[in-house]
């Protein structure tokens, strides 16, 4: 059980809707909370999610509510069942679903594993669970051992749960949280590290998340980016796994997603269990064109769901002049001469060659991000059999196709064949045909590419095929190291940072946010520019302050020292109100304390105040001021500790005692002011610096210190800003 705060959305007691009772809190997450609540009218526990309150009026975070409501449609027992969204009086918005009462694998896992058998049940349950999922086009991607609870501790009483990253597949449907990457690394499969995700994806992190709760511990996927992408394209160690559990995971886990079981349907059969009413298993030829032919391979998921907009042909019935060809067939042959006929193949011009019925019709080309391109599924004739794998081969890559017949239009060789010559310059695109339906997906570093692309295909793709394709902007994963580079161009006012730096990497759709100072308004515009031309689909939110010069002087000489949590105060002179803001108007007087953390016992203290004409003014320990370590300063005070450092001053500037340095704003020193607070374990400088100073001799001492081998161990700051009224 989880132990209820203050601050909590809600507390154990709470009424929702006159109808659901919270009894307590379940867990908490970076956006939402879960709780348990009793529904008073039925009895019946239930599941509450909610959202926090500061993203209640995020759009984005409502729409991820709203889908997630969605996913009530799945019906299996298998799968967590969702009811409905409701928002309170005050705004907070809640979504309602079934409570699960059992363990959840990661505890099981955490606790020393489960046996072999256990899990085959497990896989099963989950499967089917997968199934109803997939069938709806819904695909989990964030499989792992806590998003699979064993309602009241049974292995075939499995439960998916946590839809909250889900996506729709239909083409045009939008990730729930985004298209970015997701699920977690240790699960995940490797086409997810750049963005790409299809029922396959699901089917190997089950087996990673098997193969884990049988091992007793998660996956080491590596200490570093490069490390994580390198071990994805192994295949996992299932060394010690008994059979048939090692086999499944094997499969299941291919890194290659054409390597494993490529439904549910097909992993249910492995698993030995049977699948439930509804799937037809259909034979075909495949014809394998290059390279040399070898067994045929399941075709890739059917992306299903849109409405058609154009009807599709129905599948082609024999005529009655074909009925009567065959009659004439049987009497020749009972007669005895048909026999030579049929075998020597005179009457092949009347008779076509049977192809198996595709249903879907599926073809799946892409150029993946690391990686040959392919072409694999259904085609309708030889000719476009023939031009797809040479438009592959000019690519680089290789073609493995099946002829058959379907529900397609006649222009559908045409039409594939148009949308793929289209795609030839794009450095990584998924091309997904179901019937007469498509989805393109593309990313290319080059703009006016993307532009052209989205003109020609975004609303509408060639003759017959419905749907529309997405081309983003990339690069799809932006390094680190490459954005510290254009960071490192700018850095004209102390290092620029990163905030949450993705281990990985930028994926499209994320926030670049940069933190630090900058010395004019031009860099920060060219900041901007820079960063807003290199990072692709992605965000850039420049949070550099501008300084002037002399500030500037100080930020390149501070010492590199981690925050010591020093907080800062501000007020008046004249008055006991707080200024939260830290924003000062002419002829005001500031008051500044600065608040010692309660972790800060001992040490010294070291406080100045750089203004915008370049002066440095020493707040503690100065002439009048000298006792400025930590143990004096608390005076036997214990928690967090405040310490004034500017004091009132009179309407002439003038303090009550030479030891209280104060001032009032003055009209000439307009700008920002930064005060530094640096913490040491031995006095900053041997001797006490003048009251006031340049910010270049500050700068100098600064570097001498560090030059003497420096004992600074944290370092904090803040920014005052004076202003006319």
């Amino acid at each position: 059980m989880v132990d209820s705060r203050r601050g909590d959305i809600f507390s154990p007691g709470d009424l929702l809707n006159s109808t659901y009772r919270i009894e307590k809190v379940l867990g908490r997450g970076g956006t939402s909370e879960v709780y348990q609540a009793r529904n008073e009218v039925s009895g019946r526990l239930i599941a509450i999610k909610a959202l926090k309150s500061e993203f209640a009026g995020d759009e984005a975070f409502l729409t991820l509510m709203r889908r997630e409501e969605e996913i009530r449609e799945i019906r299996h027992d298998a799968v967590v069942r969702y009811s409905e969204n409701h928002r309170t009086p005050d705004g907070h918005i809640y979504l309602v679903m079934d409570y699960v009462e059992g363990p959840a694998l990661d505890a099981i896992m955490k606790s020393g594993g489960m046996s072999a058998d256990d899990l085959i049940a497990v896989a099963k349950r989950v499967a089917h669970g997968l199934r109803a999922a997939h069938n709806r086009n819904i695909v989990h991607r964030d499989l792992s051992p806590d998003n699979i609870i064993l309602r009241g501790g049974k292995p075939e009483e499995a439960v998916i749960i946590d839809f909250g990253i889900a996506k729709d597949t239909n083409p045009g449907a939008e990730t729930i949280v985004g298209n970015e990457f997701a699920g977690k690394y240790a699960y995940a499969a490797p086409e997810q590290l750049s963005g790409q995700t299809d029922r396959r994806t699901d089917i190997y992190s089950l087996g990673a998340l098997l193969l884990s709760t049988f091992r007793g511990k998660a996956p080491d996927v590596g200490r570093n980016p490069m490390e994580v992408v390198q071990f994805k394209t192994r295949a996992l160690d299932t060394s010690g796994v008994p059979e048939p559990l090692k086999s499944l995971i094997d499969r299941m886990t291919a890194p290659d997603p054409a390597q494993r079981y490529q439904t549910a349907d097909e992993l249910i059969t492995a698993l030995g269990d049977t699948v439930e009413e509804g799937t037809v298993i259909v034979p075909r030829r495949t014809t394998t064109v290059p390279p040399p032919p070898k067994p045929a391979e399941q075709a890739a998921p059917a992306i299903t769901g849109l409405p058609p907009k154009k009807p599709a042909p129905a599948p082609k019935t024999e005529s009655k002049s074909r009925g009567g060809l065959y009659a004439v067939l049987g009497l020749l042959v009972v007669a005895g001469g048909g026999a030579g006929l049929w075998f020597s193949g005179a009457l092949d011009t009347l008779v076509e060659p049977g192809l198996p019925v595709a249903e879907p019709f599926a073809l799946l080309v892409e150029r993946p991000l690391d990686g040959a391109p392919f072409a694999r599924g259904n085609v309708p004739d030889e000719a476009t059999m023939t031009a797809l794998a040479a438009a592959m081969t000019a690519m680089g890559g290789t073609a493995e196709l099946t002829l058959a017949t379907g529900a397609i239009a006649e222009s559908w060789g045409a039409d594939v064949l148009a949308t793929v010559s289209t795609l030839e310059q794009v450095e990584q695109f998924r091309f997904a045909v179901s019937d007469n339906r498509a989805e393109v997906t593309g990313v290319t570093v080059d703009g006016a590419l993307r532009d052209t692309l989205m003109a020609a295909l975004g609303a509408d793709l060639p003759g017959a095929l419905e749907g529309g394709a997405v081309i983003e902007r990339g690069p799809v994963i932006l390094s680190v190291a490459e954005v510290e580079s254009l960071l490192a161009e700018f850095a004209n006012c102390g290092p620029l940072h990163l905030v949450d730096a993705p281990a990985l990497g930028y994926p499209n759709g994320a926030t670049v946010t940069v933190t630090g100072n900058v010395g004019n308004v031009g860099s920060r515009a060219g900041l901007i520019d820079r960063l807003s031309a290199s990072v692709g689909d992605r965000q850039v939110d420049v949070q550099a302050t501008i300084l002037n010069p002399a500030l500037c002087v100080i930020e390149e000489h501070l010492p590199n020292a981690p925050p010591g949590n020093v907080g800062f105060r501000f007020g008046f002179g004249d008055r006991p109100d707080d200024n939260p803001t830290g924003r000062y108007f002419v002829g005001e007087n500031p008051v500044i304390d600065i608040i010692l953390p309660e972790s800060m016992t001992d040490g010294f203290i070291a406080v100045s105040l750089l203004d915008v004409s370049g002066n440095v003014f020493h707040l503690l320990p100065h002439l009048n001021r000298p006792d400025h370590d930590v143990a004096t300063l608390r005076a036997g005070r214990e928690g967090d500790v405040a310490i004034r450092v500017a004091f009132p001053v009179d309407a002439e500037g003038r303090s009550a005692s030479s030891s209280e340095l104060g001032f009032l704003v003055d009209p000439t020193t307009l700008g920002k002011t930064k005060i530094i607070v640096v913490h040491s374990d031995e006095a900053l400088f041997a001797d006490l610096r003048p009251m006031t100073e340049s910010a270049g001799g500050y700068a100098e001492a600064l570097q001498e210190r560090a030059g003497a081998g420096g004992n600074v161990l944290t370092l904090d700051s803040q920014i005052l800003t004076t202003e006319e009224p």
